[in-house]
């Protein structure tokens, strides 16, 4: 696993004894088996962004105390210039960059994510969270499935939807899709 992933693993399992949860209590607010989070915390597979802003909530941190591993500190406003977004290469295929990582008290979380090619075939990973997202595609096609439907969305593209519902979303094609996340 990247070394990143083991970081965020490690601050998942501080956190998670901070608040004095058991394995079974955390797995149960993220709605996880005991054994995938137990995976999870040891930096043994990928964690979806979605359980890290669940787990976050559930402890009253922000999500940048998993992500980053500092709360944020400011609350007029924060800068994001260019490609200097906290980063965060999650699984091989998704790089998620944080554009408003140091703003406290956020009622939506901002990224840009990369989601490189994968081959034809690759199963999409489905995942489902409260609240609700809006993306939109800057570069390349992005193949999005929510709650069984599949959409193909294209640069200038945008989608906003029930996070609740089983979603996942994959690049097609040759070259790696570039959109922005925000989830509420």
């Amino acid at each position: 696993m990247p070394s990143e992933i083991i970081d965020i693993a490690t601050r998942m399992k501080e956190l998670r004894e901070i608040c004095e949860f058991t394995q079974e209590e955390m797995a149960a607010k993220l709605n996880v088996t005991p054994g995938v989070y137990a995976a999870y915390e040891n930096g043994e597979t990928d964690i979806p962004i979605s359980v890290l802003l669940v787990m976050a909530n559930a402890c009253g941190v922000e999500p940048s105390a998993l992500l980053a591993g500092g709360e944020p500190k400011l609350h007029v406003y924060c800068l994001t210039r260019a490609g200097q977004g906290v980063g965060t290469d999650r699984r091989k295929e998704y790089r998620y960059q944080s554009l408003a990582y140091n703003f406290g008290n956020k009622i939506a979380e901002p990224f840009i994510v990369t989601a490189g090619v994968v081959p034809a075939g690759t199963p999409l990973v489905v995942n489902c969270h409260d609240g609700q997202e809006f993306d939109y595609v800057i570069e390349g096609t992005l193949r999005l499935i929510i709650n069984g439907s599949e959409l193909m969305l294209n640069p200038g593209d945008s989608i906003y939807f029930n996070s609740s519902y089983p979603h996942g979303m994959q690049a097609v094609g040759n070259i790696p899709a570039k959109f922005l996340a925000v989830v509420l």
